[in-house]
């Protein structure tokens, strides 16, 4: 996907130190191509800024007094919020990670990811595809393969195609416009790929991709 050199992506940070907000707020500011629109310190003034200010990507801790970080991240998604949430955090344990994944996070990085790093994620949220840290992927890929998943059957060639489309962050609607096919057709391709994968959701059929090399 080509990048709008004019394009500006909007943030909300949402974390309860106050240092950390003022960091990513100058360390996004500071760079061309984002604006932070405003910060809150828990997960419930998170949500109530998200929907006054509507931003592309929410910055989102887990932890935090007043109300953590996934309950927030569902109570977004089943607002139907158009923001992206990117989990931004200093844990990676199980615990953490899969209730943020499983509530809707589109992505889950750790707090001493590389400045380009982490712009390049927050561009990727965005745009809806997935972004993973490597820690984090190959945990949520270890806890979401079912027993004996590596004798599922092979992905067929469509299959595949819809995956990388999915890798992408590309929408059911933009995939069957894509490759010339009903959408009802691509949920099905999509129900045969979680199955084969044994994957719940998008997210861990693109880790799992990754990791047995269905996805470049």
């Amino acid at each position: 996907m080509a990048e709008d050199p004019a394009r500006v992506i909007t943030l909300v940070v949402v974390d309860d130190h106050p240092v950390v907000r003022d960091g990513l707020r100058g360390m996004f500011d500071s760079a061309p191509g984002f604006r932070v629109l405003g910060e809150a310190s828990n997960g419930v003034e998170g949500v109530d800024l998200v929907a006054r200010l509507d931003p592309d990507v929410v910055l989102m801790d887990l932890r935090m007094p007043g109300g953590g970080g996934v309950a927030a991240i569902a109570e977004l998604i089943g607002r139907g919020a158009r923001s992206k949430v990117l989990v931004l955090t200093t844990y990676d344990t199980d615990s953490d990670t899969l209730p943020a994944i499983e509530a809707g996070a589109t992505g889950y990085l750790l707090k001493d990811a590389p400045r380009e790093e982490l712009f390049t994620a927050v561009r990727a949220a965005a745009d809806g595809r997935t972004v993973l840290s490597p820690a984090v992927a190959s945990r949520l890929v270890s806890r979401v393969r079912a027993p004996g998943a590596a004798g599922h059957e092979a992905l067929s060639a469509r299959e595949r195609e819809v995956l990388e489309l999915v890798a992408k962050g590309t929408s059911n609607r933009e995939i069957a416009a894509e490759l010339f096919i009903s959408e009802a057709t691509v949920k099905t391709h999509l129900t045969h790929i979680f199955a084969k994968l044994g994957a719940k959701d998008r997210a861990a059929a693109v880790a799992i991709g990754y990791d047995r090399g269905v996805l470049g």
